[in-house]
Parts: C-alpha cells; sequence; structure tokens
C-alpha cells in the first residue's frame, strides 16, 4: 500500500509550507503531490525550487536547509493549472498525478500529524475491503493554539462500519467522515466515484465526495488525532452566506437520502422532516453568530416542528455520547 498526498492550494505560500513540511514529515515514505491552482503570488517559484533540492537531496534529509526526522517523500510533484478552475477541479487534478492505491488529502491551511499515514495504513492493511479512511482532527487557532477536537466515535482506537451502513449512519450524522485533512480514500474508488464536483466547490465538495465513494467499499474510523484543521476568517466556505450553506446542506442530505440501503429503509425519518431539521439547525447557527439578518430571513414555520426539534436533539445527544452509542451502527473493533 503507497499513500499520495495531495495538497492543495492557491495563494497561500506561507501557509502551504507548513502542509508541505508536515507531509514530508510523515514516519512512512509517501509521495506528495502540490495541485496549485494557478496562484498568483509566489508559490509556483517556491515548489519548483522545492522540488528541485528535493531530487538533488535524494541521499540526504536535508532539503532547503531544513532537516527532516522522518523518512522523506518518494515523490515530490507539482501541478499547476493553467488557469484559476476552483477548489474541486484542482482535487481532481492533484488525485490524476498521484500514483499512490491511497490518496490523503491535505488543504493548504491544514497539516497532518507525523503519524498519520503509518496509523491509516495500519488500521487499512486490516481492512482490504475499505474504500475510506477518517480520524480525529483538533481544530486549531492561526497561532496553532487547539480549540477543540472533533468527537471520538465508537470505542477502542479504531473501527471498521460495512458499506451497507455507511449511508444512513451519513444521513442522520452518526458517522461524520470529516473534513479533507482527516481523510483518505482508495484512489481506484475516487476516480470510480467521478472525482470532485465543482457544482460543490469548496462548499461540501468533500462531503458529496465520500457520499460517492462510499458506494465503493467499507469506511474505516481511527478515535486518534492525526490532523489538524485550521479555523479561521479566510477559509474557503466563509464566503458563503448560511442561506447557500443550508441550500447545499438539503441537496447533499438528499443526495444521501436516496443511497441508503433497503436494510435501513424502513427506519428513515420523512425526508421533508429532515429538510426542516436542517433548516432548524441553520436558523439556531445564525442567531448564535448574531448574524439577525440572515436569522430573520431564514426564520420559518420550522421552528415549531416537533419532528425536527427531536432530530436536532437526537444528533446533539449522540453527539455528546459517541462512545455509548456504538449500537446505533454495529461497529467492528479493530485491534492495532
Amino acid at each position: 500500500m503507497e499513500f499520495s498526498v495531495v495538497i492543495t492550494t492557491y495563494n497561500r505560500r506561507n501557509l502551504l509550507q507548513r502542509a508541505i513540511h508536515s507531509a514530508l514529515n510523515q514516519t512512512i515514505q509517501c509521495e506528495v503531490v502540490v495541485a496549485d491552482d494557478c496562484s498568483s503570488d509566489d508559490t509556483q517559484d517556491y515548489v519548483t525550487n522545492l522540488c528541485a533540492a528535493f531530487q538533488s537531496a535524494s541521499n540526504s534529509r536535508k532539503v532547503l536547509g531544513r532537516e527532516y526526522s522522518a523518512p522523506r517523500a518518494s515523490r515530490l510533484v507539482y501541478h499547476r493549472n493553467e488557469v484559476n478552475k476552483g477548489h474541486a477541479a484542482t482535487v481532481n487534478a492533484g488525485v490524476l498525478k498521484a500514483s499512490g492505491d491511497w490518496i490523503k488529502f491535505l488543504d493548504d491551511d491544514d497539516y497532518l500529524d507525523p503519524h498519520c499515514l503509518e496509523e491509516m495504513a495500519k488500521a487499512i492493511a486490516l481492512c482490504p475491503s475499505a474504500a475510506i479512511c477518517s480520524s480525529i482532527a483538533a481544530q486549531v487557532n492561526e497561532m496553532e493554539v487547539e480549540l477543540s477536537r472533533t468527537p471520538q466515535l465508537g470505542p477502542g482506537l479504531a473501527f471498521y462500519t460495512p458499506q451497507t451502513d455507511l449511508h444512513y449512519g451519513m444521513l442522520l450524522e452518526l458517522l461524520p467522515l470529516g473534513t479533507p485533512v482527516q481523510v483518505s480514500t482508495r484512489r481506484d474508488a475516487f476516480l470510480q466515484s467521478g472525482g470532485w464536483n465543482s457544482e460543490f466547490d469548496a462548499n461540501c465538495d468533500d462531503i458529496d465526495s465520500w457520499i460517492r465513494i462510499a458506494q465503493f467499499g467499507d469506511a474505516i474510523f481511527l478515535n486518534q488525532c492525526l490532523a489538524y484543521r485550521t479555523i479561521w476568517s479566510g477559509a474557503y466556505n466563509q464566503k458563503f452566506s448560511l442561506q447557500k450553506r443550508l441550500d447545499t446542506n438539503i441537496s447533499i442530505k438528499k443526495k444521501i437520502y436516496n443511497l441508503v440501503t433497503e436494510k435501513h429503509r424502513s427506519k428513515l425519518p420523512a425526508f421533508k422532516d429532515i429538510e426542516s431539521y436542517l433548516k432548524l439547525h441553520w436558523t439556531l447557527v445564525a442567531l448564535k453568530q448574531r448574524k439577525i439578518q440572515d436569522f430573520l430571513y431564514m426564520l420559518s414555520p420550522t421552528i415549531f416542528s416537533f419532528n425536527a426539534w427531536r432530530l436536532l436533539l437526537t444528533a446533539v445527544l449522540f453527539r455528546q455520547n459517541y462512545h455509548n452509542n456504538s449500537d446505533i451502527c454495529k461497529f467492528v473493533l479493530i485491534e492495532l
């Protein structure tokens, strides 16, 4: 099994440097692919110089004056779009340049724990039917101070969930697969799924992809913090209004709803109740963020829907008690 870390970037050379270093410092060898969406800053010069230095220092752990304690990547590849194409298209271009049979996604403002790929590789080796693997992520601010962590999911260090349970778990938010920094996927499953869809560019383009990849195999969840996601005002998804994010969420949930296997169909709530729950959730988000104009715009009779509140409370309680809820979707422990 070989990993390719695909790093997408656009005009963030300083942040990109940290992401690249985190990939080069993995405790197992990997390929690193930098996919540049036609940056207008000095990204191209920086990465091409790094590639040249990387080649000339093939027998050393020192590149451009920086010492790496771990085995360096087997290959460093740079791809640059001829024109700006957006986040989703840049991910696709990076995966096409990659040669590994597993793809580890990484945005330029995030970074990896040195053991990330090693721990994922251990779990994947025990579950050859897996198509997707996700870990816990720490959410950090611009100074790399930890703010929070994504919750533990199920018991033990690692477990897998069969493909037949995935879409049901995703629909009811029992199995959040995570953001790109948390996730790796089998390259062939990624390609079979059609890659990332520019219709959702930087606004659930990752979740839309996980939905389709989940049709091609099981999922592995690691209860280890192996990734760091930066929460800051420059994040791509901050440019979307709450109403736009709500509309996208409804579209995404509809896709998942249609893919739930027959095994779980009898337990599904009506989709109109799921839609009401989403409207309630985003209305409350607007209120919490004190975006009064958005709150008033999204305010609707859903705030009086019993089923919407029931789904909201179920999701909240589940997130607070992940380790006690392994009976909702049958988790199979992986002994690492």
